[in-house]
């Protein structure tokens, strides 16, 4: 992935041929000064004042009992998985048009990814499709919010319930999204999270695990780090990990707190932009949102219908790269991966809408120092692109 580029308000150029990045770090609050005061005050690992008000306040923020930093989203999964007690054999139901860490995580604990396509009016894991992929091996569920939209959790969750399987809800893309007025990271048994450099949250790198069980939060802590008891220094019960996340990157996450509601007001309003300034142009689509939901947007998706638009996503994309204009195709499906093809061809996986989006979906530049002109000369480039226009 191209690096992130950090930005700051005084750097945006407006030009028509500047180049524009798919994403963009907003560290235009107290970024610098809190990273300062981290770095200053000599608590720059795993431990500080940082790293305890992060935790805390974003655990209030979704609503859940705890959460614990951890260093990337991936580990997030990781480590949710470790806690539940994933063994080799088992079997965990997940989306295929995801992130590839959704299912490598699955795999570090020797468990298998099984795929489930998604509903076509929402993007996530179809609930309906769940029931016909459990066997006696699955465990769990890992249903993902995906590009900021929620899944439908009550009907994810009845299932878990009857089949008697945990939920961990992968919402590295949807930070404070709701689902029915409920913050994602409080509707399943542990809620993961990541704080990449493109995400709505950043610290660079970072994650974080939301949890409600005493139980799991003890077990969680201990193997995060290093397997030492966490009321008894240097006595180790078990194997652990060094998953911990730095006091200089909850810093960075604490400014980002502080800013929260205006970060998200701001992508909402670049999302409104953008369909006012796409509607209308034949062959482009917009990601779906269900009426139980309020997504936090991420990136902006468009669904490319190459027949009524003239050109295929593919060509659409190098039309913008030729403008200086940075996408990303949506997510290849996992299914059709090296690494997972071979079993879930054996499993006679069939996931027409999880290809369908896959192969026709679009990321256009989506972050808090985007302009109304940004928008504009992106959405000219499209219109001017289609060759179906009336």
């Amino acid at each position: 992935m191209t690096p992130i580029p950090f930005l700051s308000a005084s750097a945006v150029d407006t030009s028509a041929d500047t180049a524009l990045p798919v994403a963009s770090a907003d560290m235009t609050g107290n970024e610098l000064s809190y990273v300062t005061d981290a770095v200053t005050s000599s608590w720059v690992s795993s431990t500080g004042k940082y790293v305890t008000r992060f935790e805390r306040e974003f655990a209030e923020l979704c609503n859940s009992q705890t959460a614990l930093a951890v260093c990337n989203g991936t580990i997030a999964l990781h480590i949710a998985l470790l806690t539940l007690g994933v063994r080799p054999g088992d079997e965990v139901l997940v989306p295929s048009l995801t992130y590839i860490a959704t299912a490598n995580a699955v795999r570090y604990v020797g468990g298998e990814p099984v795929f489930v396509d998604v509903d076509p009016n929402t993007w996530c894991i179809d609930p309906v499709k769940l029931e016909a992929s459990i066997t006696l091996r699955t465990r769990g569920i890992i249903p993902v919010h995906l590009y900021g939209h929620p899944c439908d959790m009550d009907a994810i969750n009845h299932i878990a319930a009857v089949h008697g399987l945990w939920v961990v809800e992968d919402a590295a893309e949807a930070h404070f999204a709701k689902y029915k007025g409920k913050t994602t990271g409080s509707l399943g048994t542990l809620g993961t999270f990541s704080f990449y450099g493109n995400k709505i949250l950043t610290s660079g790198e970072g994650g974080a695990v939301t949890i409600n069980d005493p139980a799991l939060e003890l077990r969680m802590r201990t193997l995060r780090g290093q397997g030492m008891d966490p009321q008894r220094r240097y006595y180790f019960p078990v194997t652990g990990y060094n998953f911990r996340l730095t006091n200089v990157a909850c810093a960075l996450l604490c400014a980002q707190l502080d800013r929260r509601e205006a970060i998200i007001a701001q992508r909402h309003q670049i999302f409104q932009q953008y369909r006012k300034a796409l509607e209308g142009i034949p062959g482009i689509g917009f990601q779906p949102v269900a009426d139980w939901a309020m997504p936090t947007p991420w990136l902006f998706c468009a669904i490319v219908d190459a027949e009524a638009y003239g050109r295929t996503r593919d060509e659409l994309m190098c039309l913008l790269s030729a403008k200086n204009i940075d996408t990303r195709p949506f997510f290849l499906p996992i299914h059709r991966l090296p690494p997972f093809r071979e079993q879930s061809r054996l499993r006679g996986e069939d996931l027409p809408w999880t290809d369908r989006l896959a192969a026709n979906g679009i990321n256009l530049p989506t972050y808090n120092l985007l302009t109304k002109f940004d928008i504009e000369r992106v959405a000219d480039t499209i219109c001017k692109g289609c060759r179906n226009r009336p």
